[in-house]
């Protein structure tokens, strides 16, 4: 946990000089790597990686085309989740979107 932990803060840190997809991404592996961690005392940001990860293909994609990249990444994701979680993921999406800059209307 220790080393994840620290992973994803030198992945955040990292990602403050950076710009455009890159910083996305490596906001994405930060919070992935510490999510463990924060939802533990934070549920809020275990959104944060999924978040970050479709920013990152928004960003990275051809001029004109962000949002469709988005949305194809949002739905990717979706399809992802197991059956279990899959209603508790969605509820909290919407629930969140606001905060998460409105990524997971797709």
């Amino acid at each position: 946990m220790t080393q994840a932990r620290t992973a994803g803060g030198h992945a955040m840190g990292a990602a403050r000089d950076l710009r455009g997809a890159a910083r996305h991404a490596a906001y994405a592996a930060g919070q992935a790597a510490v999510v463990a961690h924060v939802v533990a005392h934070v549920a809020a940001h275990e959104l944060g990686a999924a978040a970050y990860a479709i920013k990152a293909a928004r960003a990275g994609a051809p001029e004109g085309e962000g949002e469709a990249a988005g949305r194809l990444e949002c739905r990717w994701q979706r399809d992802q989740l197991p059956a279990a979680i899959r209603e508790l993921v969605l509820d909290d999406q919407r629930l969140r979107n606001d905060i998460c800059w409105s990524v997971f209307d797709c």
